[in-house]
């Protein structure tokens, strides 16, 4: 009867490496284990047969960054309905273009940092890379954003120059943004500073209710055709 070993210790004989390196081919979705990607060294296998990918290279796994298309009634942080949930193997773009190689490690111990209404749609950032997390957080102010929002009600005269730069609330005046109108009930709001929240006091401030108000744009990243509900990893070379 064999004695059950750990992976990574089988993975050392068959591929005559060091542990490190047999770690790093674990953890980079490279070893078999019955014909099953097993990403954890220390897995416990006994008779069942281990096999090294013959692509297989060493390079560090990298943190993840991930971008999903939020549909309304999720929250983007830890609410009662997190959006997260739906950041699984199978609800992946099929269009996904980025080469990101998908391994389980990628979905776990994800973080939002930008924040979306629970009622609001669009791009949503996941990720494990601490420096995608500061600049969401600490760069923020330079990074603009771009949104959608349909629309009811008679703007008042000059509203939309109010929006654009006028407003002010708690003595508090607005920065100036861009606002424009994209159809009689679709308004396109690209800005930066301001809170995602701040949209639909701005826009009643005006004469206008919100219906409906969708993310497109987080910096250089575009919600593009990603379909509500499903996400796609960001491409290396890819920028915020």
């Amino acid at each position: 009867m064999t004695e059950p070993v750990r992976l990574a210790k089988r993975v050392v004989a068959l591929a005559q490496c060091s542990r490190r390196e047999a770690e790093q081919y674990i953890e980079g979705g490279w070893v078999l284990v019955d014909g099953q990607v097993v990403e954890e060294p220390q897995f416990m296998v006994d008779t069942q047969t281990v096999e090294l990918d013959s692509a297989a290279r060493l390079i560090p796994t990298e943190p993840a960054t991930l971008v999903l298309h939020k549909p309304v009634g999720y929250d983007a942080g830890n609410g009662p309905n997190p959006a997260s949930v739906l950041v699984t193997p199978e609800t992946r773009s099929p269009d996904d273009g980025s080469g990101v190689r998908p391994l389980k490690r990628h979905l776990q111990r994800l973080t939002s940092p930008l924040s979306l209404p629970t009622d609001a749609s669009g791009l949503l950032v996941f990720t494990q890379d601490w420096r995608v997390t500061r600049k969401l957080t600490e760069d923020i102010d330079r990074i603009e954003q771009e949104f959608v929002v349909e629309v009811s009600g008679e703007i008042i005269p000059n509203g939309l120059a109010l929006l654009n730069h006028g407003l002010r609330f708690n003595n508090y005046a607005m920065p100036p943004i861009k606002v424009s109108w994209q159809s009689e009930q679709r308004l396109r709001f690209a800005f930066k500073v301001l809170q995602p929240t701040q949209i639909e006091p701005m826009c009643n401030a005006v004469g206008l209710k919100v219906l409906a108000m969708k993310c497109l744009r987080v910096g250089r990243i575009p919600l593009a055709k990603l379909a509500p509900g499903q996400w796609r990893y960001l491409a290396p070379g890819e920028r915020i």
